[in-house]
């Protein structure tokens, strides 16, 4: 069976870029969100394998997300999908409890972090 995903960024060019690069690699996308509490729903709705998180986000950003999610399933699989590299952001996304932290563009490293998931 394949893992189902859930997307949260609020650019539909990179949900879609993900979304097609997921499914090139096995995973399947069950839904998508343009803001962080569309994502925090969503979750709770569809209780995807993985969820794949932007930081800047509108509504609510990704580390409110990323602790809403977490505080409503502690076993939640989150990585944090962000142009915002900076040192303290992924610092603190890590310690919130996100898995993994990848920095846009370099989607390269998605596939390897989300297999390391299941391993």
């Amino acid at each position: 069976m394949c893992k189902t995903i859930l997307i949260a960024d609020d650019s539909m060019f990179m949900r879609n870029l993900l979304k097609n690069l997921l499914a090139d690699n096995g995973y399947q996308v069950v839904a998508e969100a343009s803001d962080g509490s569309s994502a925090v729903s969503l979750y709770k709705e569809k209780m995807p394998d993985i969820v794949i998180l932007d930081l800047i986000m509108p509504t609510m950003n990704g580390l409110d997300a990323l602790k809403s999610i977490l505080k409503f399933d502690p076993k939640a699989k989150v990585i944090i999908c962000s142009s915002m590299g900076q040192k303290s952001f992924i610092i603190d996304a890590l310690q919130i409890g996100a898995k993994d932290f990848i920095i846009k563009p370099y989607f390269d490293k998605l596939i390897p972090a989300l297999n390391k998931l299941f391993r």
